[in-house]
């Protein structure tokens, strides 16, 4: 598996995993990825810089405060206009991206192998950070 920084003609920034290098240009070429923040499926690699570190500069980059009001604002989208599924998740993005479904935003869950083989096949999915999922999904830490 590949992580690859990419970037919108927004200029939205998000990452995303794949297979190998091949597996991104296929899904790029189909038009199959999509900005999570927008929408848009005009999307590229970012160019990424070398990470030096350095220990003159204060932390760069959002806050936790400002992170967490991000992944609210990500919840509240995500319930506001997908489709929960729950655990048929691999199973319904499957049938809508094989046709045999009408195409709708859904979300739900997935095994780690069911997202690898969607990966693999070219299925556009993204993993939803735990802090993002809605609270009723939550399972408690005992």
């Amino acid at each position: 598996m590949i992580r690859y920084d990419l970037i919108c003609q927004s200029e939205h920034e998000f990452e995303a995993w794949f297979s190998d290098s091949a597996a991104f240009d296929k899904q790029a070429k189909k038009g199959q990825l999509e900005c999570p923040m927008c929408g848009d499926s005009h999307v590229r690699k970012a160019i990424v810089a070398p990470n030096v570190g350095r220990t003159d500069r204060e932390p760069s980059g959002p806050s936790p405060a400002q992170r967490q009001q991000f992944f609210a604002a990500v919840r509240k989208h995500v319930e506001d206009n997908f489709e929960d599924v729950g655990d048929k998740f691999a199973e319904k993005a499957r049938a809508m991206h094989d046709g045999e479904i009408e195409e709708r935003p859904i979300y739900g869950e997935a095994s780690p192998d069911e997202a690898k083989e969607l990966i693999e096949d070219g299925i556009p999915v993204a993993p939803m950070p735990a802090a993002i999922v809605p609270p009723k999904k939550r399972k408690r830490l005992n």
